[in-house]
């Protein structure tokens, strides 16, 4: 039975149901020896409590989209076949202009809102760099399958979600085609390919989009292998131009890093409370050491690259959470970069859902603009706040967008 699916919400109400009406029915009718009558009585409060934990992990879990199967839940998932030594670029020295044809099936996915706006679609995707053996769901615009459109291709974004997360609540939890498809539809949004890949690629860790030798090639999974697929299966636009990248939580952090570690793929990368450090999710296995911090922290990256890169950043959080990532990296970018700090009021919905879940049409205005697509005919949302706040943390704080919570929290 799914861990998502219908059946077992269903099965959770049932058994929550009875085992609220059998300590009414059965609670003075218990018959036998007392320490039996009270093991019994014993056995039914802890029924009773078990079926409603459940009950409400599940309702939660389905709002959240954070396990998406049992494997996910238990620990026991790997999709990391092999994780080579690829090299600085991912790639392993692999031409990949050379590297054969992918040829993918695709069906309908299945889950809460993977039908509505024309329907998600799912492949089982065979990493042929990285290693990784992970589903990929895509939404295809409106545009698409229009005869006007028949020669056009279209721009990408790849959606990552926080973790634990799954892939599927950019179009569960946070709706983002039912969102999207009339805004695509009355030309306020570029008809964008929208492409959800799996991150929570090993067992009760976050790769933190990394590449670790031995360990996981997440960064080749998400940068190299995923868009190669997109391309070869859809009419996609081939190069960094049309391609950005947004998530977020852990995925926002993700989002950025590859934004900045390869200009030559992603042209913008939207961050919704994120963080630039690794330390900010500390079951990131981009976070174990000193060098891989540096290595996976886009604030780091920018900072030392030697000739700053042609993209877009755009990064929203609340004081002590995303915020000062955002600002860090503003302090940092030199044009041709350019970074956008928005700034969000703390009534805004702290960390979750329904604080990502309004900056939807927000960002994808954003990109639209800063991707050169169309002009979108409302306004583009929040912007950064006349003063900025930064918690009272220093400028190293900063750097990380995680040291400053608690010179934050303290000014609440």
């Amino acid at each position: 039975m799914s861990l998502t699916g219908t059946p077992f919400l269903y099965t959770t109400v049932v058994l929550s149901f009875v085992a609220l009406i059998l300590p009414l029915a059965l609670w003075t009718r218990m018959r036998g020896p007392r320490v039996v009558r009270v093991a019994a009585r014993a056995l039914m409060l802890l029924f009773a409590q078990g079926t409603a934990v459940a009950l409400v992990f599940v309702l939660v879990n389905n709002q959240n989209n954070l396990y998406d199967n049992w494997a996910d839940l238990l620990g026991t998932g790997n999709h990391v076949q092999q994780a080579a030594d690829l090299g600085a670029n991912g790639t392993g020295g692999i031409a990949l202009t050379k590297l054969p044809r992918v040829r993918q099936r695709f069906g309908r996915a299945q889950g809460a809102g993977m039908r509505a706006a024309g329907g998600v679609l799912e492949t089982q995707l065979k990493g042929r760099v990285s290693g990784v053996n992970a589903e990929v769901y895509v939404w295809l615009p409106p545009q698409y399958d229009r005869p006007a459109y028949r020669h056009h291709r279209f721009p990408v974004v790849e959606l990552l979600p926080g973790f634990p997360g799954s892939a599927k609540a950019w179009f569960g939890s946070l709706k983002a085609h039912e969102q999207l498809l009339p805004l695509m539809r009355s030309g306020q949004v570029a008809p964008f390919i929208l492409v959800a890949p799996r991150t929570n690629l090993l067992a009760g860790v976050d790769t933190g989009c990394a590449n670790i030798p031995g360990t996981v090639n997440a960064d080749s999974w998400l940068s190299v292998d995923v868009p190669k697929m997109v391309r070869d299966n859809f009419r996609a636009e081939p190069g960094p131009a049309g391609w950005a990248v947004a998530g977020y939580s852990a995925g926002a952090h993700c989002a950025v890093k590859l934004a900045v570690a390869h200009p030559d793929r992603y042209r913008a990368a939207v961050g919704m409370s994120g963080y630039n450090d690794p330390i900010g999710e500390r079951n990131s296995l981009a976070a174990q050491s000193p060098a891989l911090r540096a290595e996976n922290n886009p604030y780091l990256l920018l900072r030392k690259k030697a000739t700053p890169p042609p993209i877009a950043l755009y990064l929203s959080g609340e004081a002590g959470d995303g915020y000062e990532a955002g600002v860090a990296l503003e302090a940092v970018a030199k044009a041709p970069t350019t970074v956008h700090a928005v700034f969000l009021p703390r009534s805004a919905g702290g960390h979750t859902m329904s604080l990502w879940r309004p900056q939807v049409t927000t960002v994808f205005r954003w990109l639209t603009l800063e991707m050169g697509k169309n002009r979108p005919k409302a306004p583009a949302g929040p912007t950064t706040p006349r003063a900025p706040s930064n918690g009272g943390a220093t400028h190293a704080a900063l750097a990380s967008g995680t040291a400053s919570r608690a010179d934050a929290a303290r000014k609440r």
